[in-house]
């Protein structure tokens, strides 16, 4: 496989090398298995990876990283810098994690990624599906949100802005939350930036703006930026579109959803 293609389970062997790397033995124990040997052999059982080395590797490349593993691994030899992204972003949402409840973080993308498809396994438990595994709902509200690109796509660009030149010495504050049309504001002494931030798992893709981050950008035009990462999946890249609603065409596209709420008299 060469370095511009991806494993297909990618993603699932990021969390197992990061979970080997930071726990080690400990990992593979609160798995159910007694060695390294007998749980690299599962993986590849499942289908998950293909050989024992490709599982092996996937921890050498997070060994290094972690101040407390005394494993050099491939990160001090400068192997693929990327991978620094991908530790940082597990630990943004996982970090606090014990080893139990990471291993239940594995199990579920796991489950998610092979569903029926699992070897039937007698001595672990396998689950098979992840509303099996015990966990607390925290838990899984940050497991569902590993899913999203886009929240990828902000913890990228909230930590490398600087790389883009227009906001190399910008100041940055946090708007998510506000649902206001834009993630972020980048400000100077003298102007404001707003930017929305959309994530692509490849290097190409669709996006799409909202209703409400449309009119923003039509609202502020050269002071708003549509910044696309792309390729997240490899090594991350930014796109900025100012202006976007003047300088990429975007078709209009109507989405009817019916809206569920309850209520009560108290």
């Amino acid at each position: 496989m060469s370095s511009n293609q991806k494993h297909e389970n990618y993603d699932v062997l990021n969390l197992i090398g990061y979970g080997l790397s930071k726990f080690n033995t400990d990992f593979v124990k609160f798995y159910g298995f007694e060695t390294k040997n007998a749980f690299y052999e599962y993986i590849v059982n499942i289908g998950i990876s293909k050989t024992i080395g490709t599982v092996k590797n996937r921890q050498d490349r997070f060994d290094g990283m972690n101040p407390e593993s005394p494993r050099k691994g491939w990160w001090q030899d400068g192997f693929r810098t990327d991978y620094k992204f991908r530790k940082d972003y597990i630990d943004s949402l996982f970090g606090n994690l014990g080893v139990e409840d990471f291993v239940n973080v594995v199990k579920m993308s796991i489950a998610q990624k092979i569903g029926d498809n699992v070897l039937d396994s007698t001595d672990i438990n396998l689950q098979k599906n992840e509303n099996n595994v015990k966990t607390s709902p925290l838990i899984r509200s940050y497991f569902k949100q590993m899913q999203k690109t886009g929240r990828e796509a902000e913890y990228y660009f909230l930590n490398n802005y600087m790389a883009i030149n227009t906001f190399a010495n910008a100041k940055i504050e946090d708007a998510r939350l506000f649902g206001d049309g834009y993630d972020f504001q980048l400000s100077f002494p003298t102007q404001y930036f707003l930017v929305e931030v959309k994530g692509l798992r490849n290097d190409k893709g669709n996006i799409r703006l909202t209703e409400k981050e449309y009119n923003k950008a039509c609202e502020y035009k050269n002071d708003y930026a549509l910044v696309i990462v792309k390729n997240l999946i490899n090594v991350p890249k930014f796109v900025p579109i100012f202006n976007p609603v003047q300088n990429i065409e975007m078709e209009k596209c109507k989405i009817t959803s019916e809206q569920v709420f309850f209520r009560a008299v108290i």
